[in-house]
């Protein structure tokens, strides 16, 4: 029993956690409306995002390739134009983007990236699976998606409330045996990684395929074309579970994205003719 006016000594973590969640900036998702803590102010994130752009060109060998090179610049293009269209449209700011395309020269590593603030990175790898401009488009609207919707913001804000979290039941189980505290210390962290970290990842990633045709569709490449890209690119791996997973399953992100074909094709004219198609690797 805790006696009248005696506090006990983890309170005031426990009440800082409160009070950040709480306080934190709250935001909203552009086309889903989904609500999320950002905690971080959106300059430090672009500032970070630039520091992260610099060391990957510097660590990697740039492509000169003018066969990866002109695909990703072309459709960076566009997209960013498309970007800056849809931005406006849900009044939010654009000044914060200065668009940046590069393609890092390494067959090995398949990925690519959108730093906040437009920092968009390629590697090789990937051309395997992109094959055109369609593809590209594919892959770089998602990526952007991430940017715009802040998913690296929210990333980091989860990551401190989390240790947060720990840092409150650390003190507050201190009192307790042992092999009580190490049982709970094993359950928070196996709540706090497949309970949140893990779920909150894949929504952000089924998001960002959402937002990504919709971006897609606005530059002029068809978003139907999505669905060929994952195809590929699930069948060249093996899908972990998808409750182990920070992505959906090649099924569930496939099933989705033909769930939000129709709200992307609003945005889809067909009138613009896709570029050359990346040079054979």
């Amino acid at each position: 029993m805790t006696m009248p006016g005696k506090i006990k000594p983890w309170f005031p973590l426990g009440l800082t956690f409160s009070l950040v969640v709480l306080l934190s900036s709250c935001a909203t998702v552009p086309l889903t409306n989904r609500t999320q803590v950002t905690l971080l102010p959106e300059s430090q994130m672009v500032m970070l995002g630039q520091q992260a752009y610099q060391q990957q060109l510097s660590e990697h060998p740039v492509s000169k390739t003018p066969g990866d090179v002109e695909p990703v610049q072309r459709v960076g293009e566009r997209l960013a134009a498309a970007t800056v269209d849809f931005l406006k449209a849900n009044n939010l700011p654009t000044d914060v983007y200065a668009w940046e395309f590069s393609v890092i020269d390494n067959d090995e590593i398949v990925n690519a990236t959108c730093l906040p603030g437009g920092k968009i990175v390629f590697y090789s790898g990937i051309f395997k699976y992109t094959q055109d401009d369609n593809g590209i488009a594919t892959v770089m609207g998602h990526e952007i998606a991430h940017a715009i919707a802040r998913h690296g913001n929210e990333r980091v804000s989860e990551a401190l409330l989390l240790q947060l979290g720990a840092m409150s039941l650390a003190e507050a189980m201190k009192t307790s045996p042992t092999q009580t505290r190490e049982i709970t210390n094993q359950a928070f962290g196996i709540v706090s990684n497949y309970g949140v970290a893990l779920p909150h990842n894949r929504s952000r990633e089924s998001e960002a395929d959402r937002i990504g045709l919709t971006l897609m569709a606005k530059a002029g490449y068809d978003p139907r074309t999505a669905i060929p890209f994952w195809e590929r690119f699930s069948e060249a791996g093996k899908d972990v579970p998808e409750f182990l997973s920070t992505h959906p399953s090649g099924a569930t992100r496939i099933a989705d994205i033909k769930t939000h074909l129709p709200e992307a094709l609003q945005h889809y004219t067909g009138g613009f003719r896709a570029g050359k198609s990346v040079e054979s690797r």
